[in-house]
């Protein structure tokens, strides 16, 4: 984002607010900060709220300000007169976070983005001054930027309200979180707005419920979901093709317990980082503290160190597709973006130093073939650690790694970029970028270096010299978790999935009851089709609609179902031994004796 853009976006939050403020003169502000194509603030009205049928008028009288052209208007005022006119004007919130800057800026920092928010101070010592703006009668607490005028700040419209916890804290009052979105001109809002239709017509959450693939109970819990038969072939697909295309290089499956003591996670670092999002499990027998298991890896480094190991073992590699279990807070789960019980299809390699490049070739390639067979184009994102604490391992180790793996993402030229501070605790790694249909950029598979678990868990393997060495470990999942891969291949797609990957990839229509023995000769035939590519010994999975409804009404339903293809069969191709095949891009007819070949063309 350009800082002209940001200006603008963050201009309109004031605006929004200074509406707002206007229409329902005892609310009450918290924060107001630029996001991903707009901006939002956080609202308290107290007993009354602002709905989407609001959203008219607030807009009206923000271009009633917009086109008065009020100036924005910088000053400062010294910590103890901020809290003063907090105090006079009803603004707790605004007065909370200046109290906590004038004891110390820390507690902005850890609960709040401070820069983005506008508020002054350096993050470690309590601030003597802050900065406000004004425009018109409207005064915040603001550290800018802005434009100089309210006329400077381009296209806007009101998106959506929602409700948010002050500070993101549950215990907090709940505030309405008022978003809106902005670009320069008319023009790239109207863009934006359209791309914004697409995604709801391909909404994972509508297609998931209209193509019967996976459910939400209340009785089993939010972030669970539950896939249906349909759901589960397309999950098992995807997690067969992952593998497959790793197995090709040696890969292995394991299999671990969904639970385990916290010893393990505790020597692996995860229980000090992670520790208040796992899932506690209480032993009935013994005084054991047991967890639902977040990840695999710790798991991975005990079956490595079962036995002893050689470097002419090297490499060791290791795949599991698994649920593991992570207490996300209820209100960011969402279908199935962001879940509790998320299933990865994981691998990890325990390699020598010098076949790390050869490893993470292995794994480059594997992750575009997947990404280029389903259509989405890639690019890397190179994620290192930046200066904040919180990482384990020496930083020589790191730097090392770093440049192996921008090293590895150059050999194959990959497009990538490199961003400090997305690393994980323990390593650095290569984030995928993934485009999909409508232009939008997904994180989906990773590979990631680890010189940290090896050494926590005291993993070595015999060098040739007779000296233990300790293997360096490579994480990589190609489609990360398969629920928000699903989410993101679903939305891709708008549910039309590839041929090989549809649940179910034929329907045969039948026009009559007169051709059930025609349509038994075509149900031999499609029983002994085997699709080889790109899932190995792939059946096709058809049905045969013959209930005594009309031809339309069954097109219809096929096509809402979005099956890919769909055979007519009437009397008149009975009699000339051929079907009616239809797809998405048309019909035509086929001979009976070349329906095999041509369905194998179309996976």
């Amino acid at each position: 984002m350009n800082d002209s853009l940001h200006a603008m976006r963050h201009s309109l939050a004031h605006i929004t607010a200074a509406a707002v403020k206007q229409l329902w003169p005892e609310a009450k502000f918290g924060v107001g900060p630029v996001v991903e194509n707009g901006f939002y603030y956080d609202i308290d009205l107290g007993e009354q709220s602002i709905s989407e049928g609001d959203f008219k008028r607030i807009e009206k009288q923000m271009r009633t300000i917009i086109n008065a052209g009020q100036e924005f208007e910088h000053f400062e005022m010294p910590i103890a007169q901020a809290i003063e006119w907090a105090q006079q004007n009803n603004q707790p919130y605004k007065e909370e976070l200046l109290n906590d800057l004038g004891r110390a800026g820390t507690t902005i920092a850890k609960d709040l983005d401070a820069d983005e928010l506008g508020l002054a101070g350096d993050g470690e010592s309590a601030v003597e001054s802050v900065s406000f703006y004004k425009n018109g009668d409207f005064v915040d607490l603001c550290r800018g930027p802005h434009v100089a005028n309210t006329k400077e700040v381009g296209a806007f419209k009101l998106q959506r309200v929602a409700g948010a916890y002050w500070r993101g804290k549950e215990g907090n009052p709940q505030m309405q979180r008022l978003y809106g979105v902005a670009f320069a001109t008319q023009e790239e809002l109207d863009q934006y707005l359209e791309r914004l239709e697409a995604a709801k017509q391909r909404d994972h959450r509508k297609l998931g419920r209209d193509l019967d693939l996976y459910t939400v109970s209340q009785l089993v819990g939010p972030g669970l979901p539950l896939f249906t038969p349909r759901g589960t072939i397309l999950r098992d697909l995807m997690s067969s093709y992952s593998n497959q295309l790793r197995q090709r290089y040696g890969f292995q499956k394991v299999w671990t317990p969904h639970i385990t003591k916290k010893d393990l996670y505790e020597t692996s670092g995860h229980w000090a980082k992670f520790g208040d999002e796992l899932f506690l499990v209480t032993s009935q027998e013994t005084s054991d503290e047991f967890a639902l298991k977040p990840m695999n890896c710790p798991h991975h480094t005990q079956i490595f160190a079962s036995q002893p190991r050689s470097y002419r073992d090297m490499p060791v590699r290791f795949l599991e597709t698994t649920t593991d279990y992570r207490d996300e807070k209820t209100g960011e789960l969402g279908g199935l973006n962001r879940v509790r019980s998320l299933t990865q299809d994981d691998s990890h390699v325990f390699a020598r130093p010098d076949q790390i490049e050869q490893e993470i070739n292995n794994l480059l390639v594997s992750a575009r073939e997947l990404y280029e067979k389903i259509g989405m184009s890639l690019r890397v994102r190179l994620s290192y650690r930046d200066e904040s604490e919180g990482y384990l391992g020496e930083i020589a180790l790191w730097e090392t790694a770093q440049q192996q793996l921008k090293a590895a993402v150059e050999m194959t030229g990959l497009e990538y970029y490199e961003v400090a501070g997305e690393a994980a605790f323990y390593g650095p790694k290569i984030d995928f970028m993934a485009t999909d249909a409508i232009g939008r950029e997904h994180q989906v598979a990773t590979v990631q270096l680890d010189f940290v678990q090896p050494h926590r868990f005291g993993l070595s393997y015999t060098d040739h010299d007779g000296s233990a060495q300790t293997p360096v470990m490579i994480h990589c999942a190609l489609l990360g978790s398969i629920e928000r891969f699903l989410s993101v291949f679903i939305e891709h797609t708008g549910g039309w999935f590839p041929f090989w990957a549809a649940p179910e990839q034929l329907r045969v229509l039948t026009i009559n009851d007169n051709v059930n023995d025609y349509v038994a000769e075509i149900r031999t035939i499609l029983d002994g089709i085997v699709l080889a590519e790109p899932v190995k010994y792939n059946e096709l999975r058809y049905t045969v609609d013959d209930r005594n409804e009309s031809l339309g009404k069954k097109i219809r339903e096929a096509a809402g179902m979005k099956i890919p293809v769909q055979l007519i069969v009437g009397p008149q191709d009975a009699e000339a031994r051929q079907v009616s095949v239809r797809t998405q891009t048309g019909e035509e007819k086929v001979a009976l004796d070349q329906l095999a070949d041509f369905l194998q063309k179309v996976s």
